[in-house]
């Protein structure tokens, strides 16, 4: 199977959502992808931050792909409890 941009675009990743204040005090929302650890979407509300994300997904992706990085598949991720000290 070729595993194309559109083929990551349509995967379950395991999206993690928050909302913050920007350095002027105003809230806006984010998502981080757990399977990409240096990924994060910034939106100023929850919906434009769900409907736009894929944009900058398939942007980071591409570059991965074009790079000749391996694109992790969703579930691919260190938990962060799992470390031990």
């Amino acid at each position: 199977m070729n595993k194309d941009i559109e083929y990551y675009l349509n995967q379950e990743w395991t999206l993690v959502e928050g909302t913050d204040l920007d350095f002027n005090g105003k809230p806006y929302h984010y998502i981080e992808i757990k399977e990409f650890p240096n990924f994060v979407f910034c939106a100023v509300n929850r919906e434009t931050a769900l409907d736009n994300y894929k944009k900058q997904l398939k942007l980071y992706i591409s570059i991965m792909i074009e790079d000749g990085e391996q694109v992790p598949e969703p579930g691919e991720f260190e938990d962060e409890d799992s470390f031990e000290f």
